[in-house]
């Protein structure tokens, strides 16, 4: 299956040498190359690309607005953040908006292209030091630590099942419940462990050592 990708950075050097790295790769076709926020928003409604490669520092619109605006136009295309440098701030906000990719300018050619098919699969592909001190600062607090021995055994059996990839109806299934009854329990997760979306969950997960 062809992944159809669209390339978003103000320099032009890294664009050529992004699409240099994926134009060998039979399974890569990259279908734009843009250099600011406005270009990538029109981009993505006229190729609808599988995958947006996305460098949040870029004018006239950055990444994390244009994350905001494909989201309100329901534009699905999956997002890889691809940057030279994120500060803590910029990274949890990227993953709160729904980005399954985070991988910064610095990682190997293969990395950059084995992120592009992860993402285009539905995997988590976030390199674990690039957010460990963001997580660090909203997870490592008394009020998570306190979030954590308040979850219910059914909760934490909930959470184990998200940070395995599987979905609510899945989840229901396994536990015998209904798919509302599950999205009653994520709701109550979520606040308990003061994370917004499944992602965070499983990051939050793997710190804490629930799976």
């Amino acid at each position: 299956m062809e992944i159809r990708v669209v390339l978003v950075d103000d320099q032009p050097v890294v664009l050529e040498g992004l699409e240099s790295w994926f134009r060998p790769q039979p399974d890569l076709c990259v279908v734009a190359r843009c250099v600011d926020g406005d270009e990538a928003v029109a981009a993505v409604r006229e190729h609808r690309p599988d995958v947006l490669v996305l460098d949040l520092h870029i004018p006239k619109k950055d990444g994390l607005a244009v994350i905001r605006e494909l989201a309100a136009e329901d534009l699905r295309t999956r997002v890889l953040v691809l940057s030279a440098a994120l500060d803590e701030q910029e990274a949890l906000e990227a993953v709160r908006l729904g980005v399954q990719g985070v991988v910064l300018k610095d990682a190997t050619p293969g990395a950059v292209i084995e992120a592009v098919r992860g993402v285009h699969a539905g995997r988590q592909c976030i390199q674990p030091e690039l957010l460990k001190r963001a997580l660090d600062s909203m997870l490592w607090g008394e009020a998570s630590r306190r979030a954590t021995a308040e979850l219910t055994p059914r909760e934490a059996e909930v959470v184990r099942m998200v940070a395995t990839g599987l979905h609510n109806k899945e989840i229901a299934h396994r536990l015998g419940i209904t798919e509302g009854t599950v999205k009653i329990h994520l709701h109550n997760i979520y606040e308990k462990t003061r994370t917004s979306s499944r992602v965070l969950l499983t990051l939050y997960a793997q710190a804490k050592g629930i799976v």
